[in-house]
């Protein structure tokens, strides 16, 4: 199923042209929480139903009670940053406040940062509770996928020596439009991916190129701490990457990003830096 959130905070099921509309209690986060009939009660809704329009939606779930982001999780974008290829995920986290949704604006005051980057990833969100998870039966506690734009403040994240401030300002979690049920999607190892900044491509590869694929995450965090319905892991982006091009090159007022995922969906929005 392909689920999205409405900005009336309305849920639907999208199939083709046309949204099938239903509710539930706690939005997004409840249908997940509510597992097998959550999902049931989206499979089965029947109306009403009307015409569907990108413009209608905002992020599918804003209030994970958390957000793990692995860095350097594709060979060359590890290369690419000077970097030896990690051994072990290297985690960090992200405030779900800095979720926005497709088309929403990414903002920035020039004053705090001159050095914004984009990063196109595959988020995988948890479906149920999931606590020292076998790699073998991790992908069974997956909900769905989505696009995710790990927007960073280069700046920052070198100037600070870790990265979750620069990884976390408000507005630099672009996700969505949809999300993607995990029966849709058997193995996620597949799935091409690309970034276009202003129409241009800037990233092209394909997750079967994550040194760390999305069942051993799920295994690794879950031996860590427990990962609650909703959760979201964001699994890494590939080279490509703004800092590290000849000349360096960083995000401007009115930019365009574009992140795209095979048969996760298209996620756009444009960028404004503010005075």
């Amino acid at each position: 199923m392909k689920l999205v959130t409405l900005k009336n905070n309305q849920l639907a099921r999208v199939e083709g042209q046309q949204a099938i509309l239903f509710e539930h209690v706690g939005g997004m986060l409840g249908l997940i929480q509510a597992g097998r009939a959550g999902l049931n009660i989206a499979k089965n809704a029947n109306n009403p139903v009307q015409p569907f329009d990108l413009a209608d939606v905002t992020a599918p779930i804003k209030n994970p009670s958390k957000i793990m982001a692995i860095g350097k999780n594709y060979a060359e974008h590890a290369l690419e940053t000077h970097s030896d290829i990690p051994t072990s995920p290297i985690l960090f986290t992200i405030f779900p406040t800095s979720i926005i949704g497709h088309g929403e604006l990414v903002t920035w005051r020039h004053s705090l940062t001159q050095q914004v980057d984009y990063e196109a990833e595959l988020a995988v969100i948890i479906g149920r509770t999931a606590r020292h998870v076998n790699e073998a039966d991790a992908l069974d506690y997956l909900f769905g996928y989505s696009c995710a734009n790990d927007v960073s403040a280069r700046d920052l994240q070198y100037r600070d020596k870790q990265w979750v401030r620069a990884k976390s300002l408000d507005t630099f979690c672009p996700l969505g439009p949809y999300i993607i049920t995990a029966d849709e999607i058997p193995d996620p190892q597949t799935l091409d991916i690309r970034c276009f900044i202003n129409g241009e491509q800037m990233q092209s590869s394909n997750t079967r190129h994550m040194i760390f694929s999305v069942a051993y995450l799920i295994s690794f965090l879950s031996q860590a701490f427990t990962l609650l319905p909703g959760d979201i892991i964001l699994t890494g982006t590939p080279e490509g990457v703004g800092k590290f091009r000849n000349p360096p090159l960083f995000r401007d007022d009115g930019d365009e990003m574009v992140v795209e995922i095979e048969r996760v969906g298209r996620l756009v929005n444009h960028c404004r830096k503010e005075a």
